[in-house]
């Protein structure tokens, strides 16, 4: 209906709704617009927040709810700009239960396992098209960090030059990417690259399901820049992940803070349905290549 702000003129225009007025005429605004919804976004709250105005609106049935609150339901993610470490530390709600993590290791081993026998036949040939296409081994490997900050051993089919580190050093792979063989591109379109991380899952270190495995050399970089984002070690990386089917490809700090966001919001709510809802829409993904992650 429009927003309630102290610094910006009634009856003007803020983020495209209408400015209903200042905090202090709250009670007149609530009684001639009549919501049935507040919504809360407060930097600074203290001697500010009509508390027990906003008691007595509760009780009369008109939902209050805070911003990020909102905005993790409607966006799915969970906003950092503003996060402080006290809404972590006393959540009630924040994941991951390790109940839903022990049934995540159960199912994600029975998948793997029955991925890597009808996969099988697939792996046989792309590595044949990985050895017939460019010299160098079939798989890649390549150091990961994996649950609790500890690190791994991650397998793909190698879809870059054996030399394309050599000169650079670790650098973060990018869209159209010079490196990438000439089969290598289709490899990551279809994620086929991906398949031998079954391996990985059917050894415990990786999920099915879960944020994806960076490495150590980016970890340490991002993590002294970006609050929050050791967090995402709490559970086991995945194959594939909550950030993978709702954001682009990225290769910036700005991307990284944001598939953080969506991260968290799957660390929180880490359930079977939710996994076996991101499973359905990578297979969509790989069967139809309908985004270009």
């Amino acid at each position: 209906m429009g927003f309630v702000d102290d610094r910006a003129a009634p009856d003007t225009t803020l983020a495209g709704l209408h400015v209903l007025g200042p905090l202090a005429h709250l009670p007149e605004i609530i009684a001639k617009t009549r919501p049935n919804r507040i919504i809360v976004n407060l930097a600074e709250r203290r001697q500010v927040l009509p508390v027990d105005l906003l008691l007595d609106l509760r009780f009369s049935g008109i939902r209050i709810e805070e911003a990020s609150g909102l905005y993790e339901a409607t966006f799915g993610r969970i906003t950092t700009r503003r996060l402080r470490p006290s809404q972590l530390i006393f959540s009630a709600e924040l994941g991951p239960r390790p109940w839903n993590m022990q049934v995540q290791t159960l199912y994600s081993f029975i998948i793997a396992v029955i991925g890597v026998i009808v996969a099988a036949p697939v792996m046989l040939l792309v590595a044949v098209a990985v050895s017939l296409t460019s010299p160098g081994p079939v798989l890649f490997r390549q150091k990961r960090v994996g649950l609790n900050g500890k690190h791994f051993t991650l397998y793909k089919f190698r879809s870059m030059r054996v030399d394309a580190e050599a000169a650079t050093g670790a650098v973060w792979a990018k869209r159209n990417d010079p490196r990438v063989t000439s089969i290598g591109g289709f490899l990551r379109k279809t994620r086929l690259d991906e398949l031998p991380q079954l391996f990985n899952v059917v050894t415990g270190k990786m999920a099915i399901v879960g944020p994806r495995p960076e490495r150590p050399e980016f970890v340490s970089v991002l993590a002294e820049q970006i609050p929050f984002y050791r967090q995402r070690h709490a559970v086991k990386p995945g194959v594939t992940g909550w950030a993978q089917i709702n954001y682009k490809y990225g290769d910036t700090i700005e991307d990284t803070i944001v598939k953080l966001e969506y991260d968290l919001y799957y660390i929180k709510n880490l359930s079977p349905s939710l996994d076996m809802f991101i499973m359905f829409h990578t297979a969509k993904v790989m069967l139809f290549s309908t985004h270009g992650q």
